[in-house]
């Protein structure tokens, strides 16, 4: 599948960490998301019916994201991962989730993870 729908740069706040400071107060995370799926219906028809929303799809990870509290980022990557494969149009998916900040001497740390929906390649 070489059609994909891209999310960069989405920054939220929430509790992640597992320093007791990091416990208390809400950090920055930036996510990036590629979804992979077959455009070519919603290319020719022009409808949003006939493609994933990636408004609605944001406005379910923010709720879910930021009323959570992950010790791991890799936890969190998994989460995202789970609520986009939620979307039945998904083939595929890559997350990359940051935490700017978490490492001294480093712009960000942080782990990325790819899911094939089973009978895919």
């Amino acid at each position: 599948m070489s059609d994909r729908i891209i999310i960069s740069d989405l920054t939220l706040r929430c509790i992640i960490g597992t320093n007791p400071e990091e416990r208390n107060t809400k950090q920055n995370v930036v996510i990036n998301i590629v979804l992979e799926c077959d455009l070519s219906r919603a290319a020719s028809t022009d409808r949003i019916e006939d493609t994933i929303n990636y408004r609605s799809l944001k406005r379910r990870l923010l709720e879910d994201l930021q009323s959570s509290s992950f010790y791991l980022v890799e936890r969190m990557a998994g989460r995202i991962v789970q609520l986009c494969m939620d979307e039945p149009r998904v083939e595929a998916v890559t997350v990359r989730v940051e935490k700017p900040g978490a490492l001294t001497g480093a712009r960000t740390v942080g782990v990325e993870m790819r899911r094939v929906r089973k009978g895919n390649r």
